[in-house]
């Protein structure tokens, strides 16, 4: 189950099933839980708390310092859940001190070659990195978001559940629940409609929730005013909670 090359520190805590490739550097402070698959030349290091069944494919960089010029060595932490997929040469940093201290990364999530996320982000469950997709410090992620190859955000941004990201699109501002960005630079360009097929929302959710984005970036209204008109709707529509949740939390301001 572990290839006898690695190197693995005697005070890291892997679990019995866990199976590690040749080459592969895993420090003392990692924490591995059962059914995790290592490969082959991965190193993961610093305080590192992997989930169960998470598969991290060859050549990854796994909870190494921050990319921050203002770290000074303090304690931080990285935190993986469970059932993660992580492909070659993703690089996920952990926290910093002044940014919370800890990365974090939900469950079932589906990182392609060559992603990168930067220290003190959160990022939620089932969510899908294409090849080259990176994510600045600070950025906060939803769950069932996808960032098509080579998209990103900048630090401090926040990407509500169901988003979606075009290819190479880089955002600076907030992209609520729900809302497609495409285009150099990116714009909004409507509704998540097919994801939103995908998981089962219902033909009159998605109506309710085209409406809904409407109101937000073509009726004129300010923002404020426009979440006070979605409010009215949010009874007799509750799906349109994250869209309003996530507009309301910005303090970038939403792209438009």
């Amino acid at each position: 189950m572990i290839h006898p090359s690695a190197l693995i520190d005697p005070k890291a805590r892997v679990h019995d099933s866990v199976e590690v490739g040749p080459f592969t550097v895993i420090g003392p402070d990692v924490e591995l839980g059962p059914g995790c698959r290592i490969g082959s030349h991965v190193v993961i290091t610093g305080q590192t708390r992997i989930g169960a069944n998470t598969r991290i494919f060859q050549f990854a960089s796994i909870g190494e310092e921050p990319q921050d010029k203002k770290f000074t060595g303090e304690d931080s932490a990285l935190e993986i859940g469970e059932g993660n997929t992580i492909r070659e040469y993703v690089t996920i940093n952990r926290g910093t001190g002044d940014g919370g201290g800890i990365t974090r990364l939900g469950n079932d999530n589906w990182l392609m070659a060559y992603c990168h996320i930067a220290h003190d982000c959160q990022v939620g469950s089932h969510n899908i990195m294409a090849n080259g997709a990176t994510l600045a410090g600070h950025v906060i992620v939803g769950d069932h978001v996808i960032f098509a190859g080579y998209s990103g955000a900048h630090q401090f941004c926040r990407i509500g559940d169901h988003a979606f990201l075009g290819m190479y699109g880089g955002v600076g501002q907030d992209v609520p629940a729900y809302v497609m960005v495409s285009g150099q630079p990116p714009r909004p360009r409507g509704i998540n409609s097919e994801g939103l097929k995908r998981r089962g929302f219902s033909p009159e959710q998605i109506r309710n929730i085209r409406e809904a984005y409407r109101v937000i970036y073509r009726s004129g209204l300010k923002r404020d005013e426009a979440l006070t008109e979605l409010d009215s709707r949010l009874s007799q529509q509750p799906e349109l909670a994250p869209m309003i949740d996530s507009a309301r939390a910005s303090e970038r301001g939403l792209l438009r």
